[in-house]
């Protein structure tokens, strides 16, 4: 019985590996990716800094803009602003039910931008990843067509990440990759404060 069950696996795992290996094979472009973090759950952001230290472990330069943000105590940005390769930019003054004024934030958002507008037509840059951006799109703080236009228009080789709930059905469409990131529990709705580590 169990050498009957061994070699069904082991047929199975061929055909498994011939397909895959097919699918390897036929992707052969090689270019900068536009990746697209979205959805309600938690971890948008850890998995762009996820390909951060990826990037890094590769010998890659990479630039990060946060937008809507402030904290500058995070853990994220306190180990990779100290890497070599790493240029790290916090360009929030706060989540908007903090702020609550929307000219203010919408000049933020400007000045931000401008950052991150650098970054992107800089071909130094191998990955470039636009933190909560979704959000300065949809409340309009930007100017989505000239947003998407600056991501088109970025260096060949050059990847992009954008995090942030809500991603507009434009940049849906302009993306390589699109994960939408479920919400089915989170620990903030038990009472559970952020952790350090965790979600700092």
């Amino acid at each position: 019985m169990s050498d009957d069950l061994d070699s069904r696996h082991k047929a199975r795992m061929a055909r498994k590996k011939a397909l895959i290996d097919a699918n390897i094979a036929r992707a052969g472009d090689e270019r900068g990716l536009l990746i697209v973090l979205t959805g309600n759950g938690k971890g948008k952001s850890s998995s762009a800094f996820g390909m951060v230290a990826r990037a890094l472990g590769h010998g890659m330069k990479v630039g990060v803009a946060q937008f809507i943000k402030s904290r500058t105590d995070t853990g994220e940005e306190a180990f990779f602003s100290r890497q070599p390769g790493v240029e790290w930019h916090v360009l929030g003054d706060g989540f908007t039910w903090d702020t609550q004024d929307r000219a203010g934030d919408i000049a933020t958002a400007r000045r931000g931008w401008e950052v991150a507008q650098r970054m992107l037509a800089d071909a130094s840059f191998d990955l470039v990843v636009l933190d909560e951006l979704t959000y300065l799109l949809s409340y309009g703080y930007l100017d989505q067509d000239a947003v998407l236009d600056a991501i088109a228009a970025r260096p060949p080789m050059q990847h992009v990440v954008v995090t942030g709930r809500g991603a507009s059905p434009a940049l849906v469409e302009l993306a390589d990759t699109v994960s939408q990131i479920a919400d089915e529990k989170h620990a903030y709705r038990a009472g559970v404060k952020a952790q350090k580590g965790v979600d700092l």
